[in-house]
């Protein structure tokens, strides 16, 4: 028997082969689109803390990769048989083979979106919520984007593995590439030369998709991307012109800014903060100070709701903010009014930049989110706030190509963004090298003097007792003293005169 080459080449221009490869592209592109967005509310069901939620996700996730897709085009198909209302739907091949695929492969999407969501840092999520970005916010501006970037080569990978699938859906009589090329076959008996042909018109589609989504790859990369804009001449000399941006001040009220009463955490019942108590007028700056453990980073992520409390209450400008309610009748539940977030800016110790966009976007994101200001205005005060933090010239880079010190100026500039009353710092300093420590202290120095309110944990001694109106010893969760540091410097609490000889601190200074 002798291979028929002509026969073959003949097969490419035969216009069937090239309307099935047409349907198989269709079927397959739309299976694959559909399937990674049902795939990504499984995915978010399936590590929702929410039984209503997880547990049928997990029951789906595991039925669907559990059956054999050639079996579910089967019973899809014929489903009018039992549901005959679904008879003008599923009797259309396409569209049942579209839907068996779907419920298919959305099973295989969705571990690959968990995959994705669980490589991405609680960071990121806690500081689009600091900045009062809410949870679909949050997925779409935040997550998702980078998400969708770590799972995307197992997504091409699926895609691939989709277009192959197709194959099977000519059980249904769909006419894509397998049944034209079995029609030929069974009339010619030239069953290699027309497998030949039906071989090679799938490499080409899954060449081109993979050309394609390999560019989107590149392109989604931001480790190769390069700043998207120089700043002109005329722009630097117009900020640099314009008067000194300072920090939004709280109105003046009467009683705290900052009030927490009795607030309580603790973790499988180990209690990690007990009954603390803490007030902060305008305008003052209280440090935070104690040893590794004594609840110190609970307290601050308390304050901004990062943590959920066990008991308490905190109030902002005088307005509740956050309040455990307890009734008879049910379980305690955390009282919160989202409205109020958005006065506290939070520095993390980690930065917490989203690595997705440039130093810019970073700033922009949440303001344009809430609608603060027309685009041009947020832009002009962007600016501003990088060059009060000494950063104008990266504008337009990505937290990747800055340093550690340049990164938390960013994140200090991001939180200013939304002109919060109040800020707090976790430990702004900890993860930065000792010769980058001296930058970012500057910034926050020059911003104690704009008059905002702050609240700071800091390892820095010397710092809280140069800037601070008042400074809080904690330890074991509880605050041991509360004074200003002239008081501490004078060495009335021994706990506290030990834990400042142990860091090294001068209390004669």
């Amino acid at each position: 028997m002798v291979f028929d080459w002509e026969y073959l080449f003949s097969l490419f221009s035969l216009s069937d082969f090239w309307l099935a490869s047409w349907t198989v592209v269709q079927l397959s592109i739309a299976s694959w689109l559909i399937s990674i967005v049902f795939g990504f509310v499984l995915a978010l069901g399936r590590q929702s803390k929410y039984g209503i939620l997880n547990i049928p996700a997990k029951f789906y996730i595991w039925l669907f990769r559990s059956l054999p897709l050639l079996v579910l085009l089967m019973f899809v198909y014929n489903m009018p048989l039992v549901f005959p209302a679904t008879g003008d739907f599923l009797s259309n091949p396409f569209l049942a083979g579209l839907l068996a695929m779907v419920l298919c492969e959305s099973a295989y999407i969705a571990e690959i979106h968990r995959g994705g969501l669980l490589s991405i840092a609680k960071g990121q999520g806690e500081a689009a919520k600091a900045l009062g970005i809410r949870f679909v916010g949050a997925q779409y501006l935040v997550i998702i984007p980078q998400a969708f970037r770590v799972a995307l080569p197992a997504l091409t990978n699926e895609l691939v593995s989709i277009v192959k699938l197709t194959s099977l859906v000519s059980v249904v009589s769909l006419t894509e590439i397998l049944l034209v090329g079995q029609r030929l076959y069974t009339q010619n008996f030239l069953v290699l030369e027309t497998m030949a042909a039906v071989a090679i018109f799938y490499v080409m589609i899954v060449t081109v998709f993979d050309f394609l989504l390999r560019f989107l790859e590149n392109a989604l990369d931001v480790t190769k991307a390069k700043p998207k804009q120089q700043l002109s001449a005329e722009l630097i000399e117009e900020i640099s012109n314009a008067p000194q941006l300072k920090a939004e001040k709280a109105a003046e009220i009467d009683g705290p800014a900052l009030e927490a009463h009795k607030l309580h955490k603790s973790y499988n019942d180990v209690e990690v903060l007990g009954a603390v108590d803490l007030s902060v007028q305008t305008g003052e700056v209280v440090s935070i100070i104690g040893p590794s453990g004594s609840g110190k980073t609970t307290l601050i992520r308390l304050l901004n709701g990062l943590e959920q409390l066990d008991n308490g209450e905190i109030k902002l400008n005088g307005n509740p903010f956050i309040k455990l309610l307890r009734q008879v009748s049910s379980k305690p539940r955390v009282i919160e009014h989202p409205e109020h977030r958005t006065e506290i800016g939070m520095v993390f110790q980690s930065f917490n930049l989203f690595p997705h966009l440039s130093v810019m976007d970073n700033l922009l994101l949440a303001p344009r989110y809430h609608k603060l200001a027309p685009k041009k205005a947020l832009e002009m005060q962007a600016y501003q706030l990088l060059n009060k933090v000494g950063m104008l010239e990266h504008a337009w880079k990505y937290p990747h190509q800055l340093s550690g010190g340049q990164q938390q100026r960013i994140a200090i500039a991001r939180a200013l963004m939304m002109k919060p009353s109040i800020m707090l710092f976790d430990e702004p300093t900890s993860a930065l090298d000792p010769e980058k420590v001296n930058e970012v202290l500057q910034v926050i120095e020059d911003l104690t003097k704009d008059g905002i309110t702050m609240v700071i944990v800091t390892h820095e001694m010397n710092f809280a007792f140069n800037v601070s109106d008042r400074i809080v010893f904690m330890e074991k969760g509880r605050v041991v003293c509360d004074e200003s540091p002239e008081a501490l410097r004078r060495g009335d609490n021994p706990r506290v005169e030990a834990f400042l000889k142990d860091v090294s601190l001068s209390l004669t200074e």
